[in-house]
């Protein structure tokens, strides 16, 4: 889902640029991403970046990349799970997590991973799904 948070009893509006550099028609400006889609695009972001990727911030990130190439086993998938929810809990303060599944797809050698939460000031759970597999 695409769902915004144009609530008036939220006290702050996220803002973010919208990473596919769409240009606004009336401002002919970028378009930005505001409230529940902002948070989204920053958890998925997140979820991609590696230690020592974001410049002068070597912290951020997580060492998922790495871990899709071992084999997989219920072991490695709690792993991905904490991982994430660790990567969630420490980097993303507006997001309330609620939790973390990870689904092994043997035929792809891949896992699905959903992750459920709140935002600040939105009443409602949102849920982001993401395919999580190794590239070469």
């Amino acid at each position: 889902g695409t769902l915004t948070n144009q609530s008036s009893r939220s006290a702050r509006i996220y803002k973010d640029l919208n990473l596919d550099f769409q240009q606004n028609t009336a401002t002919k400006d970028i378009q930005k991403i505001t409230d529940v889609e902002s948070v989204k695009r920053s958890v998925r972001n997140l979820i991609n970046t590696n230690h020592y990727e974001k410049p002068f911030r070597p912290q951020v990130g997580s060492n998922l990349r790495a871990m899709l190439f071992e084999l997989i086993s219920p072991q490695m998938n709690h792993a991905i799970s904490k991982e994430i929810d660790l990567l969630i809990r420490n980097f993303e303060r507006r997001a309330r997590l609620v939790q973390v599944s990870t689904m092994p797809q043997f035929d792809r050698n891949a896992y699905a991973a959903t992750i459920s939460f709140y935002v600040q000031n939105s009443p409602d759970r949102i849920i982001v799904e993401s395919f999580l597999e190794r590239l070469r």
